[in-house]
């Protein structure tokens, strides 16, 4: 099995998939910035046992990372859990993208291996959505070649600044809202912030396309995509494992034979 390890600024997530590239499991914990190796560790091999899977049952490990300072952290914890070391997303890998930005390098991991398994799935162009911590919004056009994109902050850290900021806006939960036009405090909060969301990836999405000077497919990926996505008038994809296969694919191409 290979245990693939994506961590993200609010979520790690912790996937196993088999030889046959099927997700046998999946699951998330919380990022953390003060654990040590060993918490870590100790978290994986919980998750593990979890799904009844042994640390001998692992036969290699992929990590993807945009937060350096739990990075490693967390390898040094899969390393003394599986005794194996894993293969990390950067520079140096092949990814099949022909990354056209000004510094290449500075694409953030989790980009490439979202782009990837898109590509994997869908004829390009495409845009894909990535509704996390940040929103993100990214381009690859035709020859897979990785355009660029836009970053947006988060729909949570959009809430967690309102809250923050205003002294009579209380804390709320993201439930779909009934209605555009709110009768009370929390509906009115709820209606901006997701149809805000959904109506600001609409636009964002026809000002991409009218830059390009073509249509693209749109895909969506991330923890919040599946209650802002649904909101949206523009036709988008909904894929939820996109960063696990992307991993899995990004492994294959440079696994040892």
């Amino acid at each position: 099995m290979l245990l693939a390890i994506d961590i993200g600024n609010t979520n790690i997530v912790i996937g196993g998939i088999d030889g046959g590239g099927k997700i046998a499991f999946e699951a998330r914990i919380a990022t953390d910035r003060i654990k040590t190796s060993d918490q870590y560790g100790a978290e994986i091999k919980s998750m593990l046992s979890l799904f009844d899977t042994k640390p001998r049952d692992v036969a290699d490990c992929i990590i993807s990372s945009v937060v350096p300072p739990v990075f490693n952290s967390v390898r040094t914890g899969v390393m003394k859990v599986t005794g194996k070391a894993p293969m990390v997303v950067g520079p140096g890998l092949k990814t099949g993208l022909n990354i056209q930005m000004d510094t290449p390098s500075q694409v953030g991991s989790d980009r490439i291996v979202i782009a990837v398994a898109a590509l994997a799935e869908y004829e390009p162009p495409l845009t894909l959505l990535d509704l996390g911590t940040a929103t993100t919004i990214e381009v690859v056009g035709k020859g897979s070649a990785y355009l660029g994109g836009c970053i947006i902050p988060g729909v949570r850290i959009s809430l967690e600044a309102l809250t923050s900021r205003t002294a009579q806006l209380p804390g709320i939960s993201l439930d779909r809202p009934k209605k555009i036009i709110g009768k009370n405090t929390v509906d009115c909060m709820r209606s901006g912030i997701m149809y805000g969301t959904a109506a600001m990836l609409d636009g964002m999405l026809d000002r991409v396309e009218e830059e390009l000077g073509f249509s693209t497919t749109v895909v969506a990926t991330g923890g919040m995509a599946q209650f802002i996505i649904p909101l949206c008038r523009r036709e988008i994809k909904l894929e939820r494992d996109l960063l696990l296969k992307g991993l899995n694919i990004i492994y294959q191409k440079n696994k040892k034979t």
